[in-house]
């Protein structure tokens, strides 16, 4: 196998004030990114995403619909000036659930406006799904599949438990009806093992999110898709996209039913995947999550630029503060 360069997209969670705040300063091509979404969104978002990037307020950069698309242009932002500062290539791209948009994005599937528009959408979508319905998700650590999934069953009671993120062996989260999260983080304690409700705001990747699913779907079919120019994968298989656009859009529909496989992603990236693994802006979980998988991968993390970038005024680019 010849290697390559990896790319990891981060997810919701990810997201902080003042992130892509350093990438905007340091790199002319960062700039010019914030600036294409504040044009391209305006004040669909309340204020403009670059200034609830940078200065938030923290509880609006949280809303799902905010964290979705400020996450997919501080990712975006941070690929323009790594290539801009000669960056080559990737060879394989992989994204934790809204991450598989930015990595379809930069292996040419789908444009920046494109992506951004869909992205913005699925968080507004996601939001509204999630106040509709009393959703909670909860993380088990140390449980395998079987015993998640013997949880769930337990404490379902007849309504929605489901595993809906697979992070790492050890490493599961829950999502569903939230008396039944409430049940599941008790009956963990019972049985030995280590559960934590999460502070979200419904039950994502759970069958809870089908109105915002279907959404989504119309959403899709009126995107130009074009085959990704390097291996991307899929969040649902926990395999690389084929080339077929119809194919892409179903696997982007059933990710906000279905669990996240990470876990398999990240698996299969290290069974297929040699080379440099690279995590782009905001945070370091993906990172976290590879070493927890393989040990051997070592990800090196671009939350804000290194040393050899200088910063330089941004002043005139278009962006806001």
């Amino acid at each position: 196998m010849s290697e390559g360069t990896v790319i990891l997209c981060p997810g919701q969670g990810a997201q902080r004030v003042g992130m892509g705040r350093a990438w905007f300063d340091a790199s002319p091509a960062a700039a010019r990114t914030f600036a294409a979404a504040d044009e391209i969104l305006g004040d669909r978002l309340g204020a403009s995403l670059s200034s609830l990037c940078f200065e938030g307020p923290e509880g609006e950069l949280n809303k799902t619909s905010v964290s979705q698309p400020a996450i997919f242009v501080t990712s975006a932002a941070c690929r323009e000036a790594l290539i801009e500062a000669g960056a080559g290539p990737a060879s394989h791209l992989a994204g934790l659930s809204l991450g598989e948009y930015t990595a379809l994005h930069l292996a040419g599937v789908m444009s920046f406006e494109d992506a951004l528009e869909v992205v913005t959408l699925r968080g507004r979508a996601m939001q509204e799904a999630a106040e509709a319905t009393a959703g909670g998700m909860v993380a088990l650590t140390g449980a395998e599949e079987a015993e998640a999934r013997a949880l769930c069953e337990d404490a379902a009671e007849g309504g929605t438990l489901v595993p809906a993120n697979f992070n790492a062996p050890g490493q599961i989260v829950l999502s569903g009806d939230a008396a039944a999260c409430a049940r599941a983080a008790r009956l963990a304690g019972e049985r030995g093992g280590r559960a934590t409700p999460l502070t979200v705001a419904g039950a994502f990747h759970s069958p809870h999110m089908a109105p915002a699913a279907e959404r989504l779907r119309v959403a899709l079919e009126k995107v130009t898709m074009h085959e990704p120019r390097c291996v991307v994968m899929s969040n649902v298989t926990g395999e690389p996209h084929g080339a077929d656009a119809s194919s892409i859009r179903s696997r982007l529909v059933e990710q906000l039913t279905e669990p996240v496989r990470w876990d398999r992603c990240g698996r299969w990236l290290a069974d297929h995947a040699p080379g440099e693994y690279h995590e782009l802006a905001p945070g370091k979980v993906l990172s976290g999550l590879m070493r927890r998988i393989e040990r051997s991968v070592r990800a090196t993390s671009h939350d804000e630029p290194d040393e050899s970038f200088r910063a330089r005024p941004a002043s005139g680019n278009g962006a806001s503060s």
